[in-house]
């Protein structure tokens, strides 16, 4: 598997979809794209619908989890560097997903009462 830290969303696809001996067109029709799609997201010009990361889980016999994490870690710093945020704003974006959970928690708690 290729090293799901160092690696783009796009490439990892593509390396996953080369272990599997997919060429573009047998592996878009698998997830339900066409291969020019598949293109340009291993090339890194298009992203994949996030629609389709539980689809692509499960072709490539990977934890969900994985795929996601990979995919919005990818999604995100394209977006910080596409509007210049300084890399202490993944610091403050964890902050906010310990509050964010903190409250859903404890408003699940007050909904079950």
């Amino acid at each position: 598997m290729a090293n799901l830290k160092t690696t783009s969303f796009g490439e990892f696809i593509k390396h996953q979809r080369e272990q599997k001996g997919w060429t573009q067109t047998e592996f878009g029709a698998k997830i339900g794209i066409n291969s020019s799609a598949v293109s340009r997201i291993e090339n890194g010009t298009k992203q994949l619908s996030s629609k389709k990361l539980e689809t692509l889980a499960s072709v490539f016999e990977i934890d969900i989890s994985k795929i996601s994490e990979l995919y919005f870690a990818h999604k995100f710093a394209k977006e910080m560097i596409e509007y210049n945020c300084p890399e202490s704003t993944l610091t403050i974006a964890e902050q906010a997903v310990k509050y964010i959970k903190a409250k859903s928690s404890k408003q699940l708690k007050l909904d079950t009462l």
